[in-house]
């Protein structure tokens, strides 16, 4: 995260520097998760998300946002109530670094009385990073060293995923605007749940823990599972952020300031007659 923090500052202020039309907001909203352990209940299972976003306006109907997210996924055979006898479930931590461009169905800036509102959707490209855990007698543990599907190398915690969705823009003064927002990410892999392929044979893991973790269904009764059967469906897994996005519209900093050209062309018109008067360009 203070990686994709540092990136985020330094894109922000490069923007702020060289754009116009530029606001800056506070993301509140929830997180959750597709794959495995939750096939297709949106917002099932959610959790509180933050960040923070900076949006630059090309013209009132495309605009560039940059964000920064953070938050937490889950998932639960137990809760889900589809596999139950898998018995297996996860925790992870969400933190997003993504680009994405904004389409205004009708034409849209921030504070702009003339156009007070609009839908819009997105689409863009996102780098994360997650660390899936499962709890075992009050203990978390981290799951992608334990190689619970006897991976010979393990899994990459940082990917890349496409971010989609819609929202609606809405103005509340001539500075403050609300967007209401809800994104899926298509992510790269299936182990955001750290559950994707098959059940191995438990000689090839590398810990107690691991194989214990590995195949959970004697935990509710049932056998253990066969070796090389399916323990996950081998797809890619999904992750949304969704809420509010408090937005402040930045100053123009390249705007002109009639005052200060004025006093600025004075004092260089008096330095200039000075120069005159002392007859330093007559050495030239």
């Amino acid at each position: 995260m203070k990686i994709f923090f540092l990136l985020f500052i330094s894109l922000f202020f490069n923007f702020l520097i060289f754009a116009q039309h530029n606001d800056i907001g506070v993301f509140l909203g929830g997180s959750y998760y597709l794959g495995d352990l939750n096939p297709s209940k949106q917002f099932f299972l959610s959790q509180p998300a933050f960040g923070i976003a900076y949006r630059h306006n090309f013209n009132p109907r495309i605009s560039l946002r940059i964000n920064l997210f953070d938050g937490e996924i889950e998932g639960s055979d137990a809760k889900a109530k589809i596999n139950v006898i898998r018995n297996l479930s996860f925790r992870s931590n969400i933190g997003e670094l993504s680009t994405q461009i904004e389409i205004n169905f009708l034409p849209y800036l921030t504070g702009k009385k003339e156009h007070p509102f609009t839908p819009y959707v997105f689409g863009g490209i996102s780098l994360f990073k997650f660390n899936p855990q499962a709890e075992y007698n009050g203990t978390w543990y981290d799951l992608q060293p334990l190689k619970t599907e006897g991976e010979t190398k393990p899994y990459s915690l940082i990917s890349f995923g496409i971010p989609f969705g819609m929202g609606f823009k809405m103005n509340i003064t001539k500075r403050i605007a609300v967007n209401l927002e809800w994104g899926l990410r298509k992510t790269f892999t299936g182990y955001l749940d750290d559950i994707n392929k098959i059940y191995v044979d438990p000689s090839k893991l590398n810990s107690p823990i691991s194989v214990i973790l590995a195949d959970r269904s004697p935990e509710v009764g049932a056998p253990k599972n066969v070796i090389n059967s399916q323990r996950g469906n081998s797809q890619d897994d999904w992750y949304s952020f969704f809420g509010i996005i408090l937005i402040y519209k930045i100053k123009d900093l390249k705007a002109p300031c009639d005052a200060f050209n004025t006093e600025k062309k004075h004092k260089m018109y008096i330095r200039i007659m000075n120069w005159k008067k002392l007859n330093l360009f007559n050495k030239f």
